[in-house]
């Protein structure tokens, strides 16, 4: 499973391209204006980048030059209707791994999805270390002091993006949305009673517990 934004602004597109990743079981961000993508970028680590050049607010192109000025250094998939050999040019140029033009077959993203994906990731390491917890994001380990516990995929899911996203407060509503959105079998409840088993299971009886509830609201990891 990988945390991927989604950027385009045409929703029907948007909608379909999102199907497909939430079916090959990826986390999806999915926005529809440049400069929220971009805001998004700066607050959160992803795996891919799926950018569309004509975007509201901030266009695509501008988008992927500021990202990769900053340091980012995320596989950028770029999907536009330009595809003459100087526009391609101009998107590779300016940071793009990839460069699908419009029309596409969902069969050849999909490809192109798993290709970049494949990819050695340089900023984003498959271990995640926060407080005393690691996560290998590959083999789906959790370990607390060097000691293995065992998360069932939607406990590992969970606390891999609240780790990720550490700070943020998540309402019940949001994280089912970004997590498992079309899993008509995951609801608020479901999410609540996640949280209790994943306490249940990593939290130490002499400190406070590693998931923060933040009542009326939601819940979050906080800075170690």
């Amino acid at each position: 499973m990988s945390k991927i934004i989604v950027v385009e602004d045409d929703q029907e597109i948007l909608d379909a391209l999102v199907d497909v990743l939430v079916h090959e079981k990826h986390t999806v961000d999915a926005l529809s204006d440049g400069a929220d993508a971009w805001e998004s970028l700066q607050r959160f680590q992803y795996d891919l980048v799926i950018l569309d050049w004509g975007l509201p607010g901030m266009d695509g192109l501008e988008v992927l030059k500021k990202f990769r000025s900053s340091g980012g250094a995320t596989p950028v998939l770029f999907l536009t209707g330009r595809s003459t050999i100087d526009e391609k040019l101009t998107g590779l140029d300016s940071g793009a791994d990839d460069y699908l033009p419009k029309p596409y077959d969902m069969r050849e993203f999909r490809a192109r999805v798993s290709a970049l994906l494949r990819r050695p990731k340089e900023l984003s390491s498959e271990i995640i270390r926060w407080s005393d917890i690691e996560l290998d994001t590959k083999a789906f380990r959790c370990l607390r002091r060097g000691e293995e516990i065992r998360l069932l995929p939607k406990e590992f899911a969970l606390l891999d993006f609240l780790i990720r996203n550490r700070n943020l407060v998540f309402t019940p509503d949001q994280l089912v949305d970004k997590l498992w959105a079309g899993d008509t079998e995951v609801s608020v409840d479901a999410i609540r009673q996640c949280v209790k088993r994943l306490r249940t299971k990593i939290d130490v009886s002499d400190r406070p517990s590693y998931i923060t509830t933040v009542v009326g609201v939601g819940y979050k990891v906080e800075e170690q």
